[in-house]
This record gives structure tokens, C-alpha cells and sequence, in this order.
């Protein structure tokens, strides 16, 4: 009987060994802290820490864009009033102002109880996890996916489209998922998945490869299109942040012709080219 009680004793101290090195569940966050939050695993352990200072981009700032602003604008406000809304996918040229987009809704709704979750894409395998640490909050949460793309056999990519619509158990009510990407079926897409296609009574049905890839994106509701500015629009944007950094409005007509130069070397007349050109042109200013 002694033999018995040490080894059970000796097993008990080694299950509580056990218990201190390994993770537990995710420590609620002080939610009074911030209005956005970081989801971050390090060590095995995982949590939500505050983002003390977020972006502080207005919807007003985000020009040429109004349609897209619309579109978001208007799911978010039946979000928060506690009425149906959709998952959220934003997809297009790259700087167009998706993720900035998401940023502002949270400058613009926190007020109302909008809180806005960051989740890497090698942490989505932890959805679950995180929609049930805030499923019981009074707050609306957006978790936001940036820059969203996979590759074939991903785990966080089935823990995506579980959490989006195939589980067995519903989505908490206060929970939407906003995701931002270059591509719209979000992964890789290679020519001989076309070949895959089948004809059947005259219709083209896809592979069952294409398949897979567009089932992931058909279950975000909405779809929001970014697509690149004409040369006036990127000039719109570049005199809207020259003002905002209170360039005078004389040396902002005179700015076009460097910012179209701007615009050439890097290639690209994006919102955010517009941006860095006002920063940099204003800076000098400064001087």
C-alpha cells in the first residue's frame, strides 16, 4: 500500500509539472484597455494584448473609394445594431485602401461598441479559441484578416472556412469575419486546374482543385473590389493628405507634377504612393 501512495504521490507531482508548462486557456484581456487588439501566441501560450495606440485613419480620408465605403459602411451599421450582416471579404490592387478601410470603421463605430481583433494568418488555426473568449462580451467584434492568402493543405485555412460557415456549431452573434487579400479565391490558382473542368448538358463545371479554392471565398457574403486610380484620382489623394498635413493650397497645385514623378518611380498610383508622397513633400516643408 505504501508502494501504491508514493507512486501515486510521485505521479501527481508530475502531472502538476506538467500543468505549469503547459498552456492553458487565453487570459481575458482588460477589455476597457483598447477599443482594437492583437491576438499573439509566443512560447506555446497565447493572448489578446491592447493595441494602446491604433490607426487613427478617418473614413473621410480614404478618397475614391466611396462605393467600397458604402458597401462596408452599411454591413457594419447592421452589425452593430444587432441585425443580420455578413462576413466581409476585400480584395483588389494592392493599396487601394483595404485595410485602412477596416481601421477607419473602428475610428468611426467604437463609440457604438465596435472592437476589431488582428489575427496573423498562421494563427487562424486559434478562431475557435478566440470567438470563444469573447463570445459572452457585450461588444460587436470584427476579426481582421490582412493580406489573406494560402497555400494548398494549410491548416489555418480549414480552420478559416470552419469557423466562417462549416462548423457543426454556430458563430456567435457578436463575431464577423473582415479579411483582406490581392487574390480573390485566395489561394494559388495554376493553369491545369483548368483542365480539370467537365461539360455536363452544355455547362462548364469547374475541377474539383477550382472547386475547393472558390468554396472558401463564396463564404464571406460580401465581396468589396478595389481597383488602381486613374492618374486624377491619385492626385485627388495626394492633395487630400498634403492638406491634412497643412501643405498651403498654392504649394499643393505646384506638388502635381512631382507626385506624378513619385508615382513613376515606384511604379504604382495607389492611395498608399499618395500617402508617402505627402509625407515625404510635406516633411520637407518642415525643414
Amino acid at each position: 500500500m505504501t508502494e501504491l501512495s508514493d507512486l501515486l504521490s510521485r505521479a501527481e507531482r508530475v502531472l502538476e509539472r506538467l500543468e505549469a508548462v503547459l498552456p492553458g486557456p487565453a487570459p481575458e484581456p482588460d477589455w476597457e484597455a483598447a477599443t482594437a487588439f492583437r491576438w499573439q501566441r509566443r512560447h506555446g501560450r497565447a493572448e489578446l494584448k491592447p493595441v494602446r495606440v491604433p490607426h487613427r485613419i478617418r473614413l473621410a480620408d480614404l478618397q475614391d473609394v466611396d462605393q467600397q465605403k458604402t458597401r462596408i459602411e452599411r454591413n457594419t451599421r447592421q452589425f452593430l445594431a444587432g441585425h443580420r450582416a455578413n462576413n466581409v471579404l476585400l480584395t483588389g490592387a494592392r493599396g487601394t485602401g483595404k485595410s485602412s478601410l477596416i481601421k477607419a470603421l473602428l475610428n468611426e463605430f467604437a463609440g457604438q461598441g465596435l472592437r476589431v481583433i488582428e489575427v496573423d494568418k498562421t494563427d487562424l488555426v486559434d478562431l475557435p479559441e478566440i470567438v470563444e473568449l469573447v463570445e459572452q462580451r457585450p461588444e460587436r467584434f470584427i476579426l481582421f484578416c490582412d493580406d489573406l492568402s494560402f497555400e494548398e493543405g494549410e491548416d489555418a485555412y480549414k480552420a478559416l472556412k470552419s469557423v466562417l460557415d462549416g462548423s457543426v456549431s454556430a458563430v456567435s452573434e457578436n463575431v464577423l469575419v473582415y479579411a483582406t487579400s490581392n487574390r480573390r479565391h485566395l489561394m494559388p490558382e495554376y493553369h491545369d486546374e483548368n483542365l480539370q473542368a467537365r461539360h455536363v448538358d452544355g455547362e462548364i463545371h469547374p475541377g474539383e482543385a477550382t472547386e475547393e479554392k472558390i468554396s472558401l471565398s463564396e463564404r464571406f457574403g460580401l465581396w468589396i473590389s478595389f481597383y488602381p486610380f486613374s492618374q486624377d484620382e491619385y492626385l485627388d489623394i495626394v492633395a487630400h493628405w498634403l492638406m491634412q498635413f497643412g501643405v498651403p493650397k498654392r504649394r499643393i497645385a505646384a506638388a502635381r507634377q512631382d507626385a506624378l514623378q513619385w508615382a513613376l518611380m515606384r511604379g504604382s498610383r495607389s492611395g498608399r504612393v499618395a500617402w508617402q508622397f505627402a509625407r515625404d513633400y510635406a516633411g520637407q516643408l518642415e525643414g
